[in-house]
């Protein structure tokens, strides 16, 4: 039979008041009493009735997440994992627990009344919205605390983000650097907002380095190996050789076409990603990307959304985390190229010093 808060309660030496102010993190209990229960509590893996201590408390220790059912690369592209991976062990650190729903954008209005009606949970972590997504509108009007991740225009709201715009603009700044010339980009969708920075950060570096903007290439991709190689499949034909992939999952896409062109990374065509998920330090070539700290940002939304839920916070918050660009070989062209010649004018100083040799050496009668 499982145990009640009257048997923790006998077996701490407590009143069961006091143990349910323990699980409901009350202050009003002595630090040495906490540890006592907190410790019972786990030695006999106890666990309250959810339901009733959200009726009780007006808390259910839970948060949603929500992801739009139409983004494409949910299954695919190891950012949601990673990402989820970081909500997780916040909450786990912190006695909550999670809730996933993938939603449709017909449905999430419907979701969202009955997370709220129903106090199913204590607030929402919105992944990855499209601009103009209903949710955000429907949470804003809504007592739920939430926190998005991705800034939205025209939103006020609590947010984790990182700078894409300046991120991108410092990997194509490094392309334009490393004698790049023809500098391409396969976009992320052009309906969410980090999809809409990092081509504007493309932009930005080709305006502040003089040079011409070129529609041409500029394929617009949805952040998934599909994307990549369609459209580095339409970039082929006006001849970059670089291009900065909006994420590393396309740009595992774009080497896929390539391999197919029979175009080698880095030798004919330069590439850069962005995420620095798992696979593209072991991909080959291993691929030049913008870190960002996918784990990072969903430990920070569920932080953020606990304390606006434990403080009742009503002021919004908007946090940027930083990135990094991680140089790999897939930018080795220029550096490969020099070897080469250096290598040539070694051969061609050796080659001369022997002639010379052959013209200085005496004639043998």
């Amino acid at each position: 039979m499982p145990l009640t808060l009257e048997d923790i309660a006998k077996i701490s030496g407590v009143s069961r008041s006091t143990v349910s102010r323990v699980i409901n993190r009350d202050r009003r209990v002595s630090p040495v009493t906490r540890e006592r229960v907190l410790k019972i509590i786990e030695d006999y893996n106890f666990y309250p009735n959810l339901a009733a201590r959200g009726l009780a408390s007006g808390h259910t220790n839970v948060l949603g997440v929500v992801i739009p059912a139409g983004v494409p690369s949910l299954f695919t592209d190891p950012y949601f994992p990673i990402l989820l991976q970081g909500v997780s062990t916040a909450c786990n650190r912190q006695d909550y627990s999670v809730m996933l729903s993938i939603s449709d954008v017909k449905f999430e209005k419907r979701l969202v009344g009955r997370l709220v009606q129903n106090h199913l949970v204590d607030g929402v972590i919105v992944a990855s919205t499209l601009i103009g997504d209903p949710i955000q509108t429907t949470l804003a009007n809504s007592d739920l605390p939430f926190v998005i991740i991705g800034r939205q225009p025209n939103l006020v709201a609590n947010v984790i983000d990182v700078d894409n715009r300046q991120a991108v603009h410092q990997a194509t700044d490094f392309l334009i650097k490393q004698g790049y010339t023809r500098i391409a980009t396969i976009t992320g969708p052009l309906n969410q907002m980090a999809g809409v920075d990092r081509l504007e950060g493309y932009k930005d570096a080709l305006i502040s380095a003089g040079m011409k903007l070129d529609p041409r290439l500029i394929a617009e991709g949805n952040f998934t190996e599909a994307g990549g190689y369609f459209g580095m499949k339409a970039l082929l034909q006006f001849m970059p050789d670089a291009v900065f992939a909006a994420s590393d999952v396309t740009a595992m896409g774009a080497i896929r076409c390539l391999n197919e062109a029979g175009l080698r990374v880095p030798d004919d065509i330069g590439l850069i990603g962005f995420d620095d998920i798992p696979a593209s330090s072991t991909v080959t070539p291993s691929l030049t990307t913008i870190r960002q700290p996918i784990q990072g940002m969903g430990e920070a939304a569920a932080n953020l959304l606990i304390e606006i839920i434990e403080s009742g916070s009503k002021e919004s918050h908007c946090i940027s985390l930083p990135t990094e660009l991680v140089i790999r070989n897939s930018t080795a062209r220029v550096n490969h190229n020099q070897q080469l010649k250096d290598e040539e004018i070694v051969q061609t100083m050796i080659k001369e010093e022997i002639e010379n040799s052959l013209l200085t050496r005496p004639v043998q009668s």
